[in-house]
């Protein structure tokens, strides 16, 4: 097993970029954080490699300042496995990549069947990576040596990866498709907040009436702040399951509260008070929530014929137009166009329905220029024939 040193300061660091920028290629990059364990989700490790300059293990907690490393790979093609994941925690370290690969997107667009790292390597090199830490706490100091191993391997074979995948994606015609793929991911900004995070309290829906909604609100917020400051992850806490119960048991006094059974975790009874406080503010909020959160106004498709009659001919109409489109094409229906962005269209069509208005439509929703072109056409088409289709049913019964 080969040793693997964990660079932990600023001189270390320049050291490992001098050597970078000697290097050949793209630089693969991947991240390490501590889902699960902690509450943020900052890089507790950072791995890149380079052919010619090897790899590199960096603690950015330790070594803080990483405008270096920015400063010489900048300029350079990251090649990443599940970007999306990756590039959040990046950025937090004023790390931002000018252009991307992502093997995992990549494999999704060729119709690989498995698309996680492990899989991916084993499917285009044959060489097969254990992935027995890959729900570890990274935060944990010092890092085993099995562990650095396991990271090393994460972007030791990540370009010959990104060269065999890229050549499949030329064998196919998907190069183009892939790069619009890539930018988007690199570009897409930060999702907004939730407007209600509080409901998605795995079990809230077992909770009836308002008064008992603000409860489990106030609850969550209580360990949302708690679990903050201590930066730990929530769940490890309290469990959601732990809260609902409390919610339900609705106890009389603060003694009632230590008493229900389901009511556990780590800090349940530790920091009893604050529970206790924080039902009792939900008890005195007068801010009571809805029964139901917020909503976009578009009813789950299986009320569609009840609900708009029309827009459910549509949706059953190009849906499966769509869907071909994309077994052509060999990748899954969701990387062609996603559902989501099909049913608003369906839902609210522009007022014309041709190729040209349903792709300014896509594009609103966030269709890249090759979805459009593949998809509007067809979308337009079978939103036509949908409206056609009941008039002729009807002549024909008459």
């Amino acid at each position: 097993m080969a040793e693997y040193d964990v660079i932990t300061d600023a001189a270390g660091l320049a050291a490992a970029v001098d050597t970078l920028a000697a290097g050949t290629g793209p630089v693969a990059v991947d991240v390490e954080r501590a889902s699960g364990f902690r509450y943020s989700q900052r890089a507790y490790l950072i791995q890149v490699f380079r052919r010619g300059a090897g790899v590199f293990l960096i603690d950015p907690p330790a070594v803080g300042d990483l405008s270096p490393l920015q400063e010489k790979i900048g300029d350079l093609t990251w090649i990443l496995h599940a970007a999306s994941q990756d590039l959040p925690s990046l950025r937090e370290e004023h790390l931002e990549p000018p252009e991307i690969f992502d093997t995992e997107l990549a494999a999704r667009l060729l119709g690989h069947d498995r698309v996680g790292l492990g899989a991916v390597v084993e499917d285009t090199l044959g060489i097969s990576l254990a992935k027995a830490h890959s729900a570890a706490d990274w935060s944990t100091r010092p890092l085993p040596q099995p562990w650095l191993e396991y990271a090393a391997l994460d972007v030791l074979h990540l370009i010959d990866v990104y060269e065999a995948l890229a050549a499949e994606l030329e064998e196919q015609g998907k190069t183009d498709i892939a790069a619009q793929e890539f930018e988007t991911v690199r570009t897409r900004p930060v999702k907004p907040a939730r407007e209600e995070p509080w409901r998605r309290l795995s079990g809230l829906h077992t909770v009836r009436g308002r008064r008992s909604l603000a409860v489990a609100r106030a609850l969550w917020i209580a360990r949302e702040d708690y679990a903050r400051e201590q930066d730990t992850s929530p769940g490890r806490l309290v469990p959601d399951r732990a809260l609902i119960a409390a919610v339900i048991a609705d106890p009389a006094t603060k003694q009632d509260l230590a008493r229900v059974k389901d009511f556990n975790g780590r800090a349940s009874r530790s920091q009893l008070d604050r529970w206790w406080a924080a039902i009792e503010a939900g008890r005195a909020d007068p801010v009571l929530p809805s029964e139901r959160g917020p909503g976009d106004g578009m009813p789950p498709p299986r009320a569609w014929a009840d609900r708009n009659p029309a827009a459910d001919l549509r949706l059953k109409a190009a849906r499966p137009l769509v869907e071909e489109i994309a077994g052509e094409l060999q990748m899954p229906t969701e990387n062609l166009l996603t559902p989501d962005t099909l049913r608003r269209i369906a839902w609210a069509p522009p007022a014309e329905i041709d190729a040209a208005s349903i792709g300014v439509a896509l594009a609103e929703h966030g269709a890249r220029p090759w979805q459009i072109a593949l998809t509007a056409p067809v979308i337009a088409g079978a939103f036509v024939d949908s409206v056609q289709t009941p008039a002729v049913a009807s002549d024909l019964a008459s």
